[in-house]
């Protein structure tokens, strides 16, 4: 099988984790560099501030940072990376003030990112933006690490998906929250296998307030220790939620109209993925537009690998890693359930949703290696070979300015 061919790849991989950790931060500095390069060699073009929102925050918007100005088919100007900019300045300025024009109801719950950006925003804006460069890679290396010692030899060489998982890398390259919300959370379960249960809550509950996906895999652990009947578990899963709930109590206060429920709203049941093949359909008959129907097909092996997906909880002995399988599933439905205005529609948007779903394969395969991983791994792969042609030679330059 092809995967067997690549695991010589795999080992020597392993047994040389300086090169490893030298690939990573080649294909994420290649990555960086040419989206730099589109817009005056400036690392603020990453953030992704829209103009008519740089306009509504224009004390908190660096000088000379990239505003783009949007374009048709965008979804807005800019991109999500700038609210969690926007968001952490209050915090650096020791305040809870919601920045202008973001919608609260479904965005303010999510201040672990912002929290984290903020630190570095205590010495200003420039250093707010370093900041979410660092803790997107800062974090992914030490996670690496941490779910290397959590894997049997015989797994680990496999970690390297995790480390150069394209959905992590797509994640990074409009610096949001995602490979930050996968990164604590893996670190978070690895002091839990190890008993150390207060910093176990306080990651977990910092990974639930940097996004809810959180819960995928910390809901399955509480199953599992319900399961076995392992009350001190249990407490300690349920601890995780005492501090988010406390601060959407707070939500509730400072927002009137901010409710917990805003998010059922993009749970629409395979409406994304029919509504994206109709698209496709569309084009097809159309049949003029190549460069649109290509644009439209890089999002197809991400359908190909969320069947995938679907199938592969369900091979192998299936009283091992049952956790494990519950959470893949919940990743998938999350995917499957994402709507396509606000998913379906932007590559970036629904690739991210895939990020948790390399590390929590990694650690089913640990606990049963006779899952039927092979087809999902070697689509993976196929993305990440795709993805960086899509960011070196296909994404055309937006509509920008620099500064105001």
């Amino acid at each position: 099988m092809l995967l067997k061919k690549l695991n010589p790849v795999f080992n020597y991989l392993n047994s040389k984790q300086w090169l490893t950790i030298f690939v990573f931060l080649l294909l994420w500095g290649i990555t960086s560099v040419s989206y730099w390069k589109k817009y005056d060699w400036n690392p603020s073009s990453m953030v992704n501030f829209g103009h008519e929102f740089a306009l509504q925050n224009k004390s908190e918007t660096p000088e000379n940072a990239i505003l783009f100005k949007g374009e048709a088919g965008d979804l807005g100007a800019g991109y999500d990376g700038q609210i969690f900019y926007y968001f952490s300045r209050p915090l650096s300025n020791f305040n809870l003030n919601w920045p202008k024009g973001f919608d609260e109801s479904y965005r303010a719950p999510r201040i672990g990112y912002p929290m984290l950006v903020g630190i570095f925003g205590l010495f200003g804006k420039t250093s707010a933006i370093f900041g979410m460069y660092f803790w997107n890679i800062t974090l992914i290396l030490i996670s690496y690490f941490y779910l290397r010692k959590l894997l049997d030899d015989e797994v680990k060489p496999y970690a390297i998906l995790y480390l150069l998982s394209p959905f992590a890398l797509g994640s990074y390259y409009v610096l949001v929250s995602d490979s930050v919300m996968v990164s604590i959370l893996i670190i978070a379960y690895y002091y839990f296998v190890k008993e150390k249960y207060l910093i176990f809550v306080l990651l977990s509950s910092l990974a639930i307030l940097t996004k809810e996906p959180a819960l995928f895999l910390l809901f399955p652990l509480g199953l599992a220790a319900l399961f076995r009947k392992d009350w001190k578990k249990m407490i300690v899963v349920g601890s995780v939620l005492v501090i988010p709930i406390c601060w959407h109590l707070y939500l509730s206060y400072r927002f009137p109209n901010w409710r917990p429920g805003r998010l059922t709203d993009f749970i629409l049941p395979f409406e994304g993925l029919i509504s994206y093949m109709e698209s496709i359909w569309r084009q097809l008959a159309v049949g003029t537009n190549i460069k649109e129907l290509a644009r439209l097909l890089s999002r197809f092996p991400l359908v190909v690998l969320f069947f995938l997906g679907v199938f592969l909880p369900f091979t192998g002995k299936l009283n091992k890693g049952w956790e494990f399988r519950i959470s893949f599933l919940f990743v998938l439905f999350m995917i499957g359930t994402a709507g396509y205005y606000h998913f379906w529609s932007v590559y970036e948007n629904v690739s991210r949703m895939f990020t948790l779903s390399i590390p929590i394969l990694l650690l089913l395969f640990n606990e049963d290696r006779t899952i039927r991983k092979q087809e999902y791994v070697l689509v993976t792969i196929l993305i990440l070979f795709l993805f960086l042609i899509k960011v070196l030679f296909i994404s055309k330059q937006m509509n920008y300015q620099v500064g105001f």
